[in-house]
C-alpha cells in the first residue's frame, strides 16, 4: 500500500509532488519533441501531457546544447523512463554517463500540462 499525502509532506515535498506520489508514480511510454521546445509526452495510464523545456534552455547550463533545434529534436526515453538526450549522438550515454541531458518522468507529469 502506498503512502498518503501527509507522510509526503513530512518529507519535505511541496502539495503536487506529495499528490503525485500518493497516488503512485507514472512511466512515460512516448515522446515527441515540438518546434516550440516543448515535449509531448504519453504516460502509462494513457494520459498526455505537454512539458515546456523552453524555460530551462539558459546560457551556462546543461541544457544551454538544447537551444539547437535539431539537438533538441533527439529526444529519447532511457533505460529509467526519463527523457533524456544525448550531447554528443556518437557517444552512448550508457557508456559515458555524463554526456546525458536528462528530465525525471515525475517532474514531467507533476509539472506538465494534461492535453487528453
Amino acid at each position: 500500500m502506498g503512502k498518503n499525502i501527509e507522510y509526503y509532506l513530512s518529507k519535505g515535498f511541496n502539495i503536487k509532488m506529495a499528490e503525485y506520489f500518493s497516488k503512485g508514480r507514472r512511466t512515460i511510454v512516448s515522446v515527441v519533441a515540438n518546434d516550440d521546445y516543448t515535449l509531448t509526452l504519453e504516460f502509462d495510464n494513457g494520459e498526455k501531457r505537454l512539458y515546456n523545456v523552453a524555460p530551462l534552455i539558459k546560457q551556462d547550463t546543461v541544457f544551454e546544447n538544447l537551444a539547437d533545434l535539431s539537438k533538441f529534436r533527439r529526444v529519447y526515453i532511457d533505460d529509467n523512463h526519463c527523457v533524456s538526450w544525448d550531447i554528443n549522438p556518437n557517444i552512448h550515454s550508457n557508456t559515458v554517463w555524463n554526456n546525458k541531458i536528462t528530465i525525471d518522468s515525475d517532474v514531467c507529469y507533476v509539472y506538465g500540462e494534461k492535453i487528453q
